[in-house]
């Protein structure tokens, strides 16, 4: 298992919940230095990745969208990748890890002309098995449920990841009913709820 900081988990943490797979913005108290040496951390052990642009735009502090600007002026974006989506436990989509519309720079406003579908159902994912998140499931399903503890235990991962699971990867992300209830002697165990 990849061990990783607890910066570097909130960093690809909100990069995998991210249409385009952006890394960017970062958070907001991640500047300056901080900022270089936790991005440098995980390109370097390639969890993250960087994309070219053919956009000129300059990198923007303000927006916080774009890395940097290569030595051609090119727009430079930081994306997760699947070993990224990997080191903490989500499943990639398949194909290029590379985000959708990688070619383009982000902009600070959703575009105009997107079509708004109403009432388009989210795209349903299935799971591999043998997986951390195959495993989560499997407790969540399980009599009973799963308690914060009892998942960090059998993953290996910190609270805040399984409350991250469960709320980005299995909620959003798998379309799963996700229900609680406080367990006298044992805590707030959670369980999928079959609708």
């Amino acid at each position: 298992m990849t061990k990783l900081s607890d910066t570097q988990l909130v960093i690809l943490s909100a990069a995998a919940q991210r249409e385009d797979r952006n890394v960017l913005p970062l958070p907001g108290s991640l500047r300056g230095g901080a900022a270089a040496k936790a991005v440098g951390a995980l390109l370097k052990r390639g969890l993250i990745a960087e994309t070219t642009t053919d956009s000129r735009a300059k990198a923007d502090a303000a927006l916080n969208r774009i890395w940097r600007n290569d030595e051609d002026g090119d727009a430079i974006l930081l994306h997760i990748t699947d070993a990224g989506l990997a080191a903490i436990g989500v499943e990639p989509d398949g194909g290029d890890n590379a985000p959708t519309g990688a070619d383009e720079a982000p902009s600070a406003e959703a575009p105009q002309d997107a079509p708004a579908e109403a009432g388009s159902a989210p795209k349903a994912r299935i799971p591999r098995t043998g997986t951390k998140q195959a495993k989560l499931i499997e407790m969540l399903r399980a009599e009973g449920g799963a308690t914060i503890d009892e998942i960090v235990a059998a993953l290996d991962w910190q609270a805040h990841t399984a409350r991250g699971a469960m709320s980005g990867a299995l909620k959003k992300k798998l379309g799963l009913t996700i229900t609680s209830e406080k367990i006298e002697g044992r805590g707030r165990a959670y369980r999928i709820t079959d609708n």
